[in-house]
C-alpha cells in the first residue's frame, strides 16, 4: 500500500488509478472492514489525526478531482460521506523521499510522465498535507 504524500498531479494513469484502488482499501481499514492492512505504516497519519475517516474521505476526493481533470470517472459515491477542515501534515524530507521514489517507477513504467515530472523544481505534497520541516517520516519504510 502506497498513500503519497504527493500531489496526485504527478502521478501516471497507473499510479493514479492504483492510488485510487488503496486509499480506497485504507478507508475500509479505517472503519473497521478489513483483517489485513490493520497496521499498515501508510495508515499511521490517518489513524493519529482526530478525525481518522474525515480526513480518508478529504484525501479520496482529492484523487477524485484529479482523474476528473483527466477525463476519468472515479465511482465519487464510494467516499464516506465525511469530511476534514484541517490538514495533516507532512515533512519535506518524506516529500522529497516520496519523489525520487515515483521517479523510479516512473521512469520504468511511463518515460514521457517520467520526462515531464522529473523536471518538477517544487515538489507540492496532496492538498491534504501541510509541509513541515523535517526527515522522511517515522513510519516510512525505507530501502
Amino acid at each position: 500500500m502506497r498513500l503519497w504524500s504527493l500531489h496526485p498531479q504527478y502521478l501516471d494513469s497507473k499510479g493514479l488509478v492504483a492510488l485510487w484502488r488503496e486509499a480506497l482499501l485504507a478507508q475500509k481499514v479505517l472503519q473497521g472492514n478489513t483483517v489485513g492492512y490493520v497496521n499498515h505504516p501508510q495508515l499511521t497519519r490517518f489513524k493519529e489525526s482526530r478525525n481518522p475517516l474525515g480526513a480518508v474521505a478529504t484525501y479520496l476526493r482529492q484523487i477524485a478531482g484529479e482523474a476528473e481533470k483527466r477525463g476519468y470517472k472515479f465511482d465519487k459515491s464510494k467516499i464516506l460521506n465525511k469530511s476534514m477542515r484541517t490538514q495533516l501534515y507532512v515533512t519535506e524530507g518524506q516529500i522529497n523521499y516520496e519523489f525520487k521514489h515515483l521517479l523510479k517507477k516512473l521512469k520504468e513504467r511511463d518515460p514521457v510522465a517520467y520526462a515531464a515530472v522529473r523536471k518538477t523544481s517544487t515538489i507540492k505534497p496532496h492538498p491534504l498535507f501541510e509541509l513541515r520541516k523535517g526527515d522522511v517520516e517515522e513510519w516510512e519504510v525505507t530501502q
